[in-house]
């Protein structure tokens, strides 16, 4: 990845401003008509309080019990409900849509990722300024950043064994996780890569906060269950933690990053630095919403799988999604903008689809 800073980018907003204003209109009659507001309420904090007792008491329940079954089934308990309160508070925290104030959001970050291992900050920078302001567009989207072993952009380089990536693409997506916690953040933080510079806290600030996560993380993944667990090997131990971590990993890019592979709709930045379109008509041409089944799942999964919502509404917490979906579906028709919401089975076909035409080294149109 070059270190080079890039040329902002802009979007022809005139394009979009009449769907702006109808949308947010009824965004904002919405919370009127209930007497809300946009950040989390007493189920949100209810809920929250489940998954974090679910967590520690997976966890406590690997240690305590200290026999090799107890651990092999709670250990990887206690990181998948890591991993779903990163999505239901981890998610919101960074867009403050938790809290009114940005550091008790800061703070809640800190805390909640320790379990998981991912830092907060570095996640925060790739997923919002450059994800969220730039999704799909060469360059600046870290998230399609070139791998050299998924092929997931029509101008990134094929390979031959690339034609097989609709079969193995869930290996990389599992992968994910331990290359963020272990390679990533670093590369992030020591400023190998583009993101150090937007992050909050610089210089020795910075660093001592990102090191005292790690460590905390590693004390409480690893050097607790090394010294209370007899019956499990330091390498067994460390497998499972990363079969977790792998596991976790994939769930997650399964709920985030297909939505855009499924669209298929990818951008070459204009040499100008404007966009030629609204940042509205850029969202819906890259991003779905899909709906869960049972469609319960959708609150407990943090609402990201109403993906299009949560990219048009980022600040809003995700308790809101299922009431802002509609709204967008509505105001959608009014403006013949293309709004699909779309089943879990049809976002799979259109996933596997897009990866199968990335593999055969096929181009599709660029924008």
């Amino acid at each position: 990845m070059s270190l080079k800073p890039l040329r902002p980018l802009s979007y022809q907003h005139r394009h979009d401003q009449d769907f702006q204003k109808a949308l947010n209109k009824a965004a904002k009659q919405y919370l009127h008509d209930n007497a809300d507001h946009r950040f989390a309420d007493g189920r949100f904090y209810a809920k929250s309080a489940v998954l974090l007792l679910c967590c520690l008491g997976s966890y406590f329940a690997a240690l305590l019990l200290d026999t090799p079954w107890a651990f092999f089934v709670f250990y990887p308990c206690f990181v998948c409900f890591a991993l779903l309160l990163a999505i239901n508070l981890v998610h919101d925290a960074s867009h403050n849509a938790i809290f009114k104030h940005a550091k008790a959001n800061y703070w809640l970050n800190f805390w909640i990722t320790i379990p998981l291992g991912l830092d907060p900050e570095c996640w925060r920078v790739r997923h919002i300024i450059f994800h969220h302001a730039h999704t799909n567009i060469r360059h600046y989207d870290l998230d399609i950043e070139e791998n050299f072993v998924l092929r997931q952009t029509p101008y990134q380089r094929w390979y031959p064994f690339m034609r097989a990536q609709h079969l193995y693409w869930p290996l990389i997506a599992a992968m994910t996780f331990p290359a963020l916690i272990w390679f990533f953040d670093w590369m992030d933080r020591f400023h190998f890569t583009r993101v150090a510079p937007h992050m909050r806290h610089q210089g020795q600030q910075g660093i001592l906060a990102f090191i005292m996560a790690k460590l905390l993380h590693l004390v409480m993944a690893i050097v607790i269950p090394a010294i209370v667990l007899h019956d499990i090997s330091l390498g067994t131990l460390l497998l499972t933690y990363v079969l977790s971590q792998m596991f976790a990993s994939l769930i997650f890019v399964v709920l985030i990053l297909g939505t855009h592979w499924a669209k298929a709709t990818f951008y070459t930045p204009p040499k100008e630095g404007n966009m030629p379109h609204g940042f509205y008509t850029h969202t819906f041409s890259t991003t779905y919403d899909w709906q869960t089944t049972p469609r319960w799942l959708t609150y407990w999964l943090g609402g990201l799988n109403l993906h299009l919502t949560h990219h048009l509404f980022p600040n809003w917490n995700h308790r809101h999604y299922p009431a802002l979906a509609k709204i967008i579906e509505q105001t959608a028709k009014q403006f013949s903008m293309d709004y699909h919401c779309i089943s879990a089975k049809e976002l799979f076909v259109y996933q596997q689809r897009f990866l199968k035409e990335m593999g055969s080294g096929k181009q599709l149109d660029e924008h």
